[in-house]
């Protein structure tokens, strides 16, 4: 774990979020957490135990009147002295009630710092401490379950498991190093090779489920793609069950990207409507093109939308051909009803084809189930537990370190490096060997109060 660093100044912040509200919460953390009780209450509370009292001002005048719960180190959230204030959730008094605070020597605190002293307390590691702000933040039911489960440490215990697999492997080779004269072949008689490639095997099934917990977090950035007047607007108003796009006959009417956060089974869908691609004069239609453009590189799916009676035409082609190669598609056959067809899917040349119609509706649930299936969501993911894209990246690292391990199988030195670099890559998931500069980046993106 990283070094415990103890804290020598007091911290407070308002912990509810901003606006009106029946209750509201200031909570401080520190070594000066009895001294400003004294001053607000005349007394510091018994610990863990909610007081009702009155809260004062320097000049003993009550600023108002509520709970108090003092809670003495290291039995707290921080692992420090904390003491939280449960006030009438006004946001000038709550703010009368922090500016005391700071008046009797606590600082402002920034954001994540709570949790961040938490986490260099050893009071949670770093991925419990990251799926603090992803509870907090959770777009949907399903992504704060998953979230809770990674606070809860299932996550964790996984990657926890795997470390200490990797460090008996460590200590194994490392001392087949010390005995280069004896004619034994340690690396096979220790099953090194096997038990690489078994830590190989469980290291995949927690990527596969990380990613499942990635998409509830981050959620996908589908990217609405055709000509003008073609009905994205109406697909994504289908999509979204609200007419949050204006659909008219008039071509170039979408001048500009909209975006809407819609749900499929739990995963948040970030759908940017854009302006219909076509050669035009208008200044102002040109700036939304390209704006297009730069969408579609940030974007996880593609659906091009074409007339079902047109087909794709040489504009198709052409659009395809700017689009990036590694960019998954979809293929919307739209206005089908025109036609009176029912609506149906299928694959051809290794590309997904959805004949819909926008306008009533009927297909929508194909385009639903096909989007999922690109981006390899299960439907049996209610294990899954919330992960982020660095802790992705650090399992693909260490997958590729013991894959370098098993390439030099016969030479020690290197299986023993290549385990070492993936022990560390590892670690990081936890925080075991994090950065300093990577921790200032994770908890700058938390609230303040937390």
């Amino acid at each position: 774990m990283q070094p415990v660093k103890v804290s020598t100044d007091t911290i407070a912040a308002i912990a509810t979020a901003s606006g009106s509200g029946g209750i509201g919460v200031v909570r401080i953390s520190g070594p000066a957490v009895t001294k400003i009780a004294g001053a607000i209450f005349g007394h510091c509370p018994k610990p863990r135990y909610a007081a009702y009292l009155p809260f004062l001002d320097h000049h003993g005048q009550m600023i108002d009147q509520g709970i108090a719960i003092y809670y003495a180190a290291p039995n707290s959230y921080t692992g420090e002295e904390v003491l939280e204030l449960q006030a009438h959730g006004g946001p000038a008094l709550l703010q009368v009630l922090l500016t005391r605070c700071l008046s009797l020597g606590a600082r402002q605190a920034e954001p994540g710092e709570f949790t961040r002293r938490a986490y260099l307390n050893e009071k949670m590691d770093l991925a419990q401490a990251e799926a603090v702000a992803d509870v907090i933040n959770a777009a949907t039911s399903e992504a704060a379950r998953s979230a809770m489960r990674s606070l809860s440490g299932e996550f964790s215990n996984r990657i926890n498991i795997l470390l200490q697999r990797l460090v008996e492997l460590r200590m194994f080779v490392e001392a087949c190093l010390d005995f280069p004269e004896e004619e034994i072949d340690f690396i096979s008689q220790g099953n090194v090779k096997k038990k690489i490639e078994d830590v190989q095997t469980d290291l995949q099934k927690i990527y596969i489920e990380a990613k499942q917990g990635n998409l509830l977090r981050e959620g996908l950035t589908v990217v609405l793609v055709g000509q003008p007047n073609v009905g994205k607007s109406s697909l994504i108003n289908q999509l979204a069950a609200d007419d949050i796009a204006i659909v008219t006959s008039i071509a170039g009417t979408t001048r500009d990207t909209i975006k809407s956060a819609i749900q499929i089974n739990g995963i948040p869908l970030h759908v940017v409507d854009t302006a219909g691609l076509r050669e035009t004069e208008d200044e102002i239609e040109l700036f939304g093109i390209a704006r297009t453009w730069r969408a579609l590189e940030s974007a996880n799916i593609a659906l091009l939308l074409v007339d079902a009676a047109q087909g794709i035409t040489d504009v198709e082609k052409s659009i395809l051909e700017r689009l990036p190669n590694d960019l998954p598609k979809i293929w919307v056959h739209n206005k089908i009803d025109l036609a009176k067809k029912s609506p149906f899917a299928e694959e051809l040349n290794g590309e997904h084809h959805i004949h819909l119609s926008a306008k009533t509706g009927d297909g929508m649930n194909l385009l639903r189930e096909n989007l999922l299936k690109i981006v390899g969501w299960q439907s049996t993911s209610e294990g899954v537990f919330m992960a982020r894209t660095r802790h992705l990246d650090a399992i693909k690292q260490v997958d590729q370190f013991l894959q370098s391990a098993l390439v030099a199988i016969e030479q020690s030195e290197i299986v023993a490096e290549n385990l070492r670099m993936a022990q560390e890559a590892l670690s990081a998931v936890t925080g075991e060997f994090t950065p300093d500069d990577l921790l200032g980046e994770i908890f700058s993106k938390f609230c303040i109060g937390k």
